[in-house]
Parts: structure tokens; C-alpha cells; sequence
């Protein structure tokens, strides 16, 4: 692992020691390479995810790929009468990519 990588994984194990997801407020998990962006809702007490998106469910040529994805989840939660949800941003930084998932995750209907 890079020093950058490892950085990360500092920030994502600080940020879940404090967090935790429950079958009624699950806890919104982000994951993004270099290449796509993942977003899980997550019942810790059970260890089950209960909804996934990803950027490869959505049409070629979206402009806000992150965005969308929230949103996505947000349908797919709203569907399985979830609302709440915990936002865990995986240790990266609340700005861009992050920031526009979790704006459309509220867009589309989830309290964060």
C-alpha cells in the first residue's frame, strides 16, 4: 500500500469506530476508485448490505456520475421504505465527488 493509500485506511477505521449502521438507520457506505464510484447501505448488527449502486447500473453519458449514484441509491433505499441512513464517506474528503453523492442521495428522498 502507498503512504497515500494507507492515510486513507487511518481516516476510514477513525471514521467507523464512531459510526455504525442499524436495520433502521443504516449506514451509507462510499467506496471510489480510479475509475468508478460504489455506494452500499449497510446493516452493520446483521453484517448485510441492504441496497448497492454503482456507476455501471446507470446510462452511458451521465454528467454527474456521483451524483447519480446517490440518487440511485436513494430510489433503491426509498423502495425498501428506508429514509434515514448514517453517511460514512470512507475516509475521503467531504468535497467534490463525495459531496455530490451524498447531495443526491438527499435529492432523492434520504435524511443523512
Amino acid at each position: 500500500m502507498n503512504p497515500r493509500s494507507q492515510k486513507r485506511e487511518v481516516r476510514r477505521r477513525r471514521i467507523r469506530a464512531r459510526i455504525s449502521g442499524t436495520a433502521l438507520r443504516p449506514r451509507l457506505a462510499v467506496f471510489r476508485s480510479n475509475k468508478h464510484f460504489y455506494a452500499q447501505l449497510i446493516d452493520d448488527d446483521a453484517g448485510r448490505t441492504l441496497v448497492a449502486a454503482h456507476d455501471g447500473d446507470l446510462k452511458k453519458g451521465t454528467k454527474n456520475i456521483s451524483e447519480a449514484v446517490g440518487l440511485l441509491v436513494a430510489e433503491r433505499a426509498l423502495g425498501k421504505k428506508i429514509q434515514e441512513v448514517v453517511f460514512d464517506r470512507g475516509g475521503y474528503q467531504y468535497t467534490g465527488t463525495i459531496k455530490a453523492l451524498a447531495d443526491g442521495a438527499r435529492k432523492g428522498g434520504l435524511t443523512l
